[in-house]
């Protein structure tokens, strides 16, 4: 071990019962480097991660951490290492504030004869979120019902508020928006200056050859390549993932809007108070109207408030034959689909099984005469989706926490394209999915738009809605800012010159 290792990693192996999610894993992380960790979901980078953090043991191998044997009991122990890890799945404690969740576990700084002086942890937490130059959360509040780009960043304070040399990101780039996520990079290279390490997963392979001065790239559990960012490419990294070359279109082919003139759903004039002042857009059959803007512009509210989730000051929202959605079994019974960021928090069941998940959206259409739900309904619906969507699982009744991010999604979408649907919404749909899975759903979007379903996608990616979408809306300040078409300036420069 050199004196520029600060952790290294040999023969590396973790089991789940049968499953063998690392594979002789050999790893070696140097001061001041950024290493990109990618490959398929379920490829166990996730694993690897959160043995590193203390979340879970290793079952053979070693790690060697500044020269000494290191295996972490909890992530409690990995911080006294000075090791700090932002999850993937949210890792925040609803009913508790935020200052509290930054220092969960480590209050006994900030207390005395049993009693939490929170006056000096507010100050603490607020020099952590000073420091490191992050977006302001009002640290009194309650984490329920705050979005997931919030929860992430106080994630991100938490991990940061231990002064790691060790800073393990997973999946968190895919959870802020643009100026965010650039905010995050400026964080990394300081890391790096300072002479700290980051291990990153990001699906985004582009982002990673951009941000990262290494790579190691895992599949089926095992380390397939480690390499020099500088020496690869997009299509190098690739190839290492899945084993083969991947050709086909990714979005979409075709540079000019293509739909109906036909209204499916109708926004007029809404406002939420606080979110959303005074939108109106129109919706077609067979389009896909794409939503884009920075962390503050309201995007994501479109999506709850378009389904009925989010209760209106003025305006509304109906469907092209007149009929008002007001609230969310209003949208559902109008064959409407919304599928959220935050899917485990949002959207899926996650305790539950694939099939309670599957079924969940078309009960009502399983029903037989006698108004029972047979129960061959359910097992045929929830297989025929685990079918045509290849959801890698045990089978219908495997648990959804025990999925990949990537299986999870599939899950999420497949259960309601068993309907049949009039209009989807979309929020950041291939969030925290493997390069292959995102190809499937944006194939998916595109038989949803040839099959004349009215689409509506809200992405943090611009490459993505000037990929797919037909119309794209900026938005700032929660207000709409600008209208796209297709064959109109549709580059990420020009949509980046109205958003900022």
């Amino acid at each position: 071990m050199s004196a520029e290792t600060i952790l290294e990693i040999k023969g590396l192996h973790k089991y789940f019962g049968p499953t063998h999610a690392n594979k002789n894993v050999n790893l070696t992380l140097r001061k001041g480097e950024i290493k990109g960790l990618i490959g398929e979901n379920g490829s166990g980078k996730s694993t690897l991660l959160s043995q590193i953090a203390g979340i879970y043991k290793y079952d053979a191998g070693e790690m060697i951490l500044n020269g000494k044997a290191y295996a972490p009991a909890s992530p409690l122990e990995a911080n006294n290492g000075k090791i700090a890890m932002v999850t993937q799945e949210l890792g925040v404690v609803d009913k508790l504030p935020v200052g509290i969740n930054i220092f969960l576990g480590r209050l006994n700084r900030f207390s005395s004869r049993g009693a939490v002086n929170v006056k000096k942890l507010t100050k603490t937490a607020a020099r952590v979120f000073e420091e490191w130059n992050l977006p302001p959360v009002p640290l009194g509040a309650m984490m329920t019902g705050m979005m997931i780009e919030q929860r992430k960043i106080v994630e991100l304070a938490r991990a940061l508020s231990i002064e790691p040399d060790i800073l393990l990101l997973d999946e968190i780039t895919q959870s802020l928006s643009l100026n965010n996520r650039n905010n995050l990079y400026g964080l990394m290279s300081k890391l790096k200056q300072m002479g700290k390490s980051v291990i990153v997963i990001t699906h985004d392979i582009e982002e990673m050859l951009a941000i990262s001065d290494s790579i190691t790239v895992l599949r089926d559990g095992a380390v397939v390549g480690d390499v020099k960012t500088s020496e690869t490419t997009a299509d190098k990294i690739r190839y290492m993932m899945v084993g083969r070359d991947i050709s086909g279109d990714y979005y979409r082919a075709d540079h000019k809007p293509d739909y109906s003139d036909e209204v499916v759903l109708r926004a007029d004039n809404i406002t939420v108070s606080g979110e959303l002042e005074d939108i109106s857009f129109d919706v077609h059959k067979g389009e896909i109207l794409g939503f884009c803007g920075l962390s503050d512009s309201g995007i994501h509210s479109i999506g709850k408030t378009v389904y009925g989730l989010s209760k209106l000051k003025s305006g509304s929202v109906r469907l092209g034959g007149g009929e008002e959605i007001k609230n969310a079994p209003d949208a559902l019974r109008c064959n409407m689909a919304y599928v959220p960021k935050d899917r485990d928090n949002e959207a899926l069941m996650i305790h539950a099984s694939i099939q309670e998940n599957c079924t969940l959206p078309s009960l009502d259409k399983l029903k037989g005469t006698s108004g029972l739900i047979s129960p061959a309904n359910l097992k045929r619906l929830s297989a025929e989706t685990v079918d045509k969507l290849s959801i890698k699982c045990t089978g219908i009744n495997q648990s959804m926490d025990a999925l990949s991010g990537g299986n999870k999604q599939k899950v999420n979408l497949g259960r309601w394209l068993a309907k049949d649907l009039k209009v989807l919404v979309l929020d950041c749909p291939t969030r925290g999915v493997d390069v292959g899975v995102k190809r499937y759903i944006y194939s998916l979007m595109k038989q949803a738009k040839a099959d004349g379903i009215a689409t509506i996608l809200i992405s943090d990616e611009l490459t993505e809605v000037l990929g797919m979408a037909d119309r794209l809306i900026v938005m700032k300040d929660g207000r709409m800012s600008k209208t796209i078409r297709r064959d109109e300036e549709f580059t990420e420069h020009s949509v980046i010159e109205v958003m900022i």
